[in-house]
């Protein structure tokens, strides 16, 4: 089917196409952006979790509009693309924010392309195009997605502005109201959110870092908010500490010491932080071993057991109070065994093993226990008092069998 040459200006890479060509194209356009995201998301993983994720529909949205507006172009040379030159620089503000070159941004663009000349093969058959059509129109196309990626190239330099010194200080105080409990929606939050470009999240990981830790800024992506700076410096993350994510914290700060705190929603950052700094503080009381990277998930029970010694240190007075009057070296070995008893819950055999002691010697300590705390220890109540308040005393090398 012969299609008029069109007359439009030269300067405009879709110029040589005929107005005409736009009526055969725009039929194909919902099944070329089905087949598009297809292939893309094949091809480039990390699109497929893009596009679940609270970017998705502005990524969608911005494939349809590149490929609309290319349609909508040959049929009318001034047809406005405003919308989709914002969605084109928002999609290079995602890369930026998610720590990405262009690279993999240009080569979704020319995956898209390949497509839709394989989609304009099919139809220069089925309408008996020209081969000069064919080929002028693959030249538009490849000019069309130069447009794009200079749209996207924009948007990831603002971001990268953004994230220089003076959008460092912006950044900061985002991080200290979110850690200070500032309700998410409040106006300064998302006012300072529009100034940075970051993204709000559903949920975060906190990062407790030994000092000095300036040094590793460099090495963050840039959705990662941070004061490495102060006394105790941390780092938010958005969302839960992937493999992608913990790769880039080893590349960033390679032989640095720290803590990851849990993941949380955002509300609930501090919540994540206090217990990444409480791990640390245990490796400096020498309760947990020390390793260069600590995970509060690892660490949880013993977390709660010694949130707070001194309520410890008072539960287990008032729950061992039935030995108060027992001499020392006698309560000492009435705590031990009793300690072994709740934690193993065996036999006098398996108690005796555990203490290193006959099993005979166990049941007399059990029977003089019996004697001292009566029904106290069939109470569930009162049983599980004493198992975890010896349990905290336990872990804090404290000597629990002497008396108070």
């Amino acid at each position: 089917m012969p299609l008029p040459a069109h007359t439009t200006d030269v300067d405009d890479p879709l110029g040589p196409l005929p107005r005409e060509f736009a009526r055969i194209m725009r039929p194909e356009l919902p099944g070329l952006i089905k087949e598009i995201g297809v292939e893309v998301t094949r091809a480039f993983p990390e699109y497929a979790a893009l596009l679940s994720g609270p970017s998705g529909a502005a990524i969608r949205q911005g494939v349809e509009q590149s490929l609309y507006a290319f349609v909508d172009r040959v049929a009318d040379p001034n047809a406005s693309t405003a919308t989709r030159d914002e969605l084109l620089r928002k999609f290079g503000r995602v890369e930026a924010y998610e720590g990405r070159d262009l690279a993999t941004l240009q080569g979704a663009y020319r995956l898209g392309a390949r497509v839709a000349l394989r989609r304009a093969k099919d139809l220069g058959r089925r309408f008996d195009l020209s081969p000069t059509l064919l080929l002028t129109f693959a030249e538009a196309v490849f000019a069309y997605i130069g447009e794009l990626e200079s749209l996207s190239h924009e948007g990831y330099m603002e971001v990268q502005a953004r994230a220089g010194v003076a959008g460092e200080v912006v950044r900061r105080r985002l991080l200290h109201l979110l850690l200070a409990g500032t309700p998410l929606g409040h106006t300064t939050i998302h006012n300072l959110c529009e100034q940075t470009g970051w993204q709000l999240p559903a949920e975060v990981t906190m990062i407790a870092m030994r000092t000095p830790a300036e040094h590793i800024q460099p090495g963050l992506a840039v959705d990662v908010l941070a004061d490495l700076g102060a006394p105790q410096p941390h780092l938010l993350i958005p969302g839960p500490l992937t493999r992608e994510r913990r790769a880039m914290l080893e590349a960033a700060a390679p032989g640095s010491s720290y803590a990851i705190g849990l993941t949380l929603p955002t509300e609930q950052a501090a919540d994540s932080l206090r217990w990444a700094r409480q791990v640390l503080q245990l490796v400096d009381d020498d309760i947990v071993a020390d390793e260069q990277v600590l995970d509060c998930a690892d660490h949880l029970v013993t977390l709660w057991l010694l949130a707070d010694p001194a309520l410890v240190t008072e539960i287990a007075a008032r729950e061992l109070a039935p030995l108060d009057k027992s001499s020392g070296t006698r309560r000492a070995r009435l705590v031990e065994t009793l300690h072994a008893w709740l934690t193993t819950r065996g036999t006098a055999e398996q108690v005796g093993d555990a203490l290193g002691v006959h099993a005979q010697t166990v049941r007399y300590r059990l029977r003089k226990l019996d004697a001292h705390f009566g029904d106290r220890l069939e109470a569930p109540t009162h049983r599980f008092a004493l198992e975890a308040a010896l349990r905290a005393l336990h872990l804090r090398d404290k000597n629990v069998y002497d008396a108070e």
